[in-house]
Order: structure tokens, then sequence, then C-alpha cells
């Protein structure tokens, strides 16, 4: 395959960004399920807002995500075990920009690849590409933990203050370096906040049917990195089409080189 010099290692580590990206923590993989129920109705907005978190049983539904480097699109499943999440990253450094799907039902897994900003780049069919789990290694890929793929029940649990500004509307402030939300950001971001991390200012909307559809934190500059949002929402809940194996003309089976950059 025609490759730019240099290209591959490249494309590798791109790949690798955004696969780490969807099987660990940011804007995808969540740090598991909202809280059981308590024994009480909850009252408090906190507890309230916690309540909305989409937990499984909310049917079908999609879902968006953007941090400080990434933008997520995606449709969940719960009673399927299913997903498909769609991510981009922006030219790197070497002004290659990638574009990735997965598609996961159960333990069945299709991938889609594409880049540009160079010449010569591998291309990949523009099909679902079948991965065979047995040919990947570590956390290559991502799986299946939980409706809230956008990690809104951790942030929400480790708010500090928390507020109802009207029907549906809460705001407050969540402490980013606490227990599973300091594992929401990318490595070392809680930690390079400082004490700002403690105090970081969110905002979120539940809709009339009780389901959470945007949550928003305002994460403050810190070094090199300029501000910027954390935004999870979720929309179409019980609406959203079921997720189904891709089949005929629409699959192939994965070239070598998907295992090699997923692997590597």
């Amino acid at each position: 395959m025609t490759q730019a010099p240099g290209s591959a290692g490249t494309i590798r580590r791109a790949v690798g960004t955004v696969a780490a990206m969807l099987a660990a923590t940011t804007l995808l993989g969540g740090c598991g399920p909202k809280s059981e129920p308590a024994a009480e109705p909850r009252t408090s907005p906190k507890e309230a807002l916690l309540d909305a978190v989409p937990d499984g049983t909310e049917g079908r539904f999609r879902f968006s995500g953007q941090d400080s480097s990434s933008a997520v699109t995606g449709r969940i499943d719960p009673e399927s075990k299913a997903f498909e999440i769609n991510a981009a990253l922006p030219p790197d450094k070497d002004g290659i920009t990638t574009k990735t799907s997965f598609l996961l039902i159960g333990d069945e897994i299709w991938m889609k690849a594409k880049f540009s900003g160079q010449p010569g780049l591998p291309k990949f069919p523009d099909k679902w590409m079948k991965l065979d789990r047995a040919k990947l290694t570590g956390d290559a890929v991502p799986t299946y933990d939980g409706a809230d793929q956008g990690n809104a029940g951790p942030l929400i649990d480790a708010a500090t203050s928390v507020e109802e500004q009207g029907p549906g509307r809460y705001a407050g402030l969540i402490d980013v370096s606490s227990g599973n939300a300091a594992k929401v950001l990318e490595d070392g971001e809680a930690a390079a906040l400082g004490e700002a991390a403690k105090q970081v200012p969110f905002t979120a909307v539940v809709g009339p049917d009780g389901h959470l559809t945007s949550l928003t934190l305002k994460i403050p500059a810190a070094g090199k990195r300029k501000a910027y949002e954390y935004v999870v929402t979720y929309a179409d809940y019980g609406s959203t089409p079921k997720i189904t194996a891709p089949t005929g003309g629409a699959t192939t089976k994965a070239p070598a080189l998907a295992y090699e950059m997923l692997n590597s």
C-alpha cells in the first residue's frame, strides 16, 4: 500500500488516540452506572439530577460529546448492549485528520477509518470492517459498559453544589479531581488545573420526560491548554432506531493494517 513518507507511525498514533479515547473515559466508556436508587424518593437538586442520568431503562437514544481535542456522536441501544460511536480528531502536527467509527453489538465489533491531510495516506474501504477480537490486544477498541457513555453520572456525583434554577435547569460546581470524575478528563488534566479543579462550573438540562438532555462543564485554562467546554448531550430517548449488524455490501473483513494500527 502506498503511503506518504513517515505517515504510518502518525496514522497509528492517530487511530490509537481515538481508540484509547473511546475505550477509556474521555467522552465515552462510562466510569460505571449511576448510583442505585435510594429507598426514599430523592428530593435534593443533586439527587434529582443524578436520577435523570441514563441507566439503560430509557430505551434507545442518541448522544454527542466534545472536549478539548475531539468530538463524538453516536447511538446507544441498552437492550442489545450495543452502540455506534463516531469520533473526529482535528489535524495533528503532521496535518493528518482522523475520523473513526465503531459499531458494537454484544461481543461483535466493526470499525470504519478515514484519513486526510497528506497525499498517499492509507485508504480503507468505506464499509464497516468486521474485527476479530482475538486479534486485538489491550484496550484497542471500546466495550459496552453502561448507557451513560458521556460520563455524566460520575461528574454529577462529584458536584459540591447543585442548584435548580428553573424547571429542568440546574447549575453548580464540580470537583473534577475527586473520585471517578478525575478519570473522565484527559490524563493529568485534573492535576494540572490545581485548586481550580475543585470548583469547575457546570450547567445541566433535564427534559420534561425526566431524562438528562445536556451537561456542560466550563473547564478553565491550565498551562498551555486553553479553557474549553466539556459537553455531553443525550436525545431522542425511546425513538432512536435499533442498532443492527451491517450485512451484504455494507461490511467487509478488516485488513491486517487495521489490527496493526489498533494494536500499536
